[in-house]
């Protein structure tokens, strides 16, 4: 377990430049911590944890969901199997009641919205590297609600790996073809992810599981 009244050592993994910098800057005005290495793909964070051995040199890693190569979650399954005493801090774009608990069952240390408040972010680190979870308001509130329903829960929740992975392309308008050529899957195969998610939903089509999309995320 990290001390916070020492230095944390990060590693960022995003694919956009301008983000990674962004972040550096912001992580530049707490002198506690340090950015000790960044990767733009998926198995190059992995590479990067390998390099550095993990904790020995690295005290959390802040991981953007949406990665070339290896998907954040994919990375953060492998992180969990390989090195499961480094912290993990998801950072994405999605939309926390939509992908927090998610993120937290598959044993990420915390989930942030990019939009999140500078100063909430470095106390997310400190926390994290601390040996304790980040969890805000909002996906408290996801993770009981969970909870309390049980195996009645329906929805995204309860969306395998993979379906997720299928979820999230067929809402950004990807047709089966394309999602089958970035997954590396036949387009017979989407097909049967993508009606497993229409059943799980309750929608019927794809405009009606885009609008599921949009209502999730502006709960």
């Amino acid at each position: 377990m990290k001390s916070v009244q020492s230095g944390v050592r990060v590693l960022l993994g995003d694919d956009h430049k301008i983000v990674r910098e962004g972040l550096k800057m912001v992580l530049a005005d707490d002198p506690r911590l340090q950015v000790v290495a960044e990767a733009d793909t998926g198995p190059g964070v992995l590479d990067a944890v390998q390099t550095l051995q993990g904790t020995q040199g690295i005290d959390v890693v802040l991981l953007d969901i949406a990665m070339p190569g290896m998907d954040g979650l994919e990375v953060l399954q492998s992180l969990r199997r390989d090195w499961p005493d480094l912290p993990v801090l998801m950072l994405s774009t999605y939309p926390e009641k939509q992908y927090a608990v998610r993120c937290i069952k598959l044993g990420a240390s915390g989930y942030l919205n990019k939009s999140t408040d500078p100063d909430e972010l470095i106390a997310a680190l400190h926390r994290v590297a601390g040996g304790n979870m980040h969890l805000s308001p909002t996906t408290a509130e996801a993770l009981a609600s969970l909870v309390s329903q049980g195996r009645t829960k329906m929805g995204i929740e309860v969306l395998s790996h993979r379906e997720h992975q299928v979820y999230l392309l067929l809402t950004q308008g990807h047709s089966v073809s394309e999602i089958g050529a970035q997954l590396s899957l036949a387009a017979n195969t989407v097909s049967t992810y993508r009606a497993r998610i229409l059943e799980k939903t309750g929608t019927k089509n794809d405009v009606e599981l885009a609008l599921y999309a949009q209502n999730q995320s502006g709960r």
